[in-house]
């Protein structure tokens, strides 16, 4: 577990360090609220999340992986499938229950408001791809550990998808520009930014799309991709129409969001609006 953790916090402080001076170099948006308000909450909110993991969760996805290898636990294991092939399935498997768990998030009302948190930030930029509520976060690792102890998982394969996690979800949430050319070649294989910044349009209809994290495979076979945001990258609003005081960027008034009532509400923001209209609605 130790040097599962030394893997971990390796890999995001390099592609942290990587995303933020790509960000200064090339940036893809210019930002509305900026780094100031948002940065310590969002990074707070990363330390809070990885603690009440450890704390409540101590051998999360990855000793799920150990215990199930060594009761021959798991779909995987009763198959007798090759280490090479459990492992690629296995990873396969965790990047699309991923992308449902995702979809749910956002069409049951009590998980939306877990969720909505991560979607009320006011910028969309590297940090943003750590902004969740540890309760959300804790319902994940709980689910991911049900899905690797009932497929036997192996561990290699649970380790390598919680580190790609971690770097795409800082990946594709980085305001970065890149040539479109690169994008659309990318887009076969990998969620680029481009393709997640959608997902955090103000509008619902472009809100509820493009779900993925790592692989861009299952929004197209779901029928949840969206090309491009009907503004334009440069002229789409990021966020939703709700919770956009910036004192709603505060660590404290994070945690406390979805427990708190927003008129009106998310989900139904933009029937029958323009996103020009629908940024006009800014109460909570």
């Amino acid at each position: 577990m130790d040097i599962e953790l030394l893997i971990r916090l390796s890999a995001f402080a390099l592609v942290f360090a990587a995303m933020a001076l790509w960000e200064i170099a090339a940036p893809r948006r210019k930002l509305t609220a900026g780094r100031k308000p948002r940065w310590p909450s969002n990074l707070g909110l990363l330390i809070v999340d990885a603690l009440a993991v450890r704390i409540l969760i101590p051998t999360a996805a990855v000793g799920a992986a150990l215990l199930a290898a060594g009761r021959g636990w798991g779909l995987f294991h009763l198959a007798g499938l090759r280490l090479s092939l459990a492992a690629l399935l296995g990873f396969l498997v965790l990047d699309l229950v991923i992308y449902g768990q995702h979809v749910v998030f956002h069409k049951v009302p009590v998980l939306w408001r877990l969720h909505r948190m991560h979607h009320a930030d006011l910028d969309i930029d590297v940090t943003t791809g750590g902004r969740f509520h540890p309760f959300e976060i804790l319902i994940s690792m709980l689910i991911k550990i049900a899905v690797v102890i009932a497929f036997g998982i192996p561990v290699v394969a649970v380790l390598l998808f919680e580190v790609v996690l971690n770097a795409t979800a800082m990946f594709n949430h980085a305001n970065v520009s890149m040539p479109a050319a690169l994008d659309r070649a990318l887009r076969l294989v990998l969620v680029t930014p481009d393709m997640h910044r959608v997902h955090h349009s103000v509008l619902r209809r472009e809100t509820d799309s493009n779900f993925g994290f790592n692989l861009p495979w299952w929004d197209r076979l779901f029928g949840t991709y969206r090309d491009q945001p009907e503004a334009g990258h440069a002229g789409m609003t990021v966020g939703l129409p709700i919770f956009r005081d910036t004192a709603e960027l505060r660590l404290d008034r994070l945690l406390t969001q979805p427990f708190r009532d927003a008129v009106p509400d998310p989900r139904d923001a933009d029937s029958g609006k323009s996103e020009k209209d629908v940024g006009r609605s800014q109460s909570n």
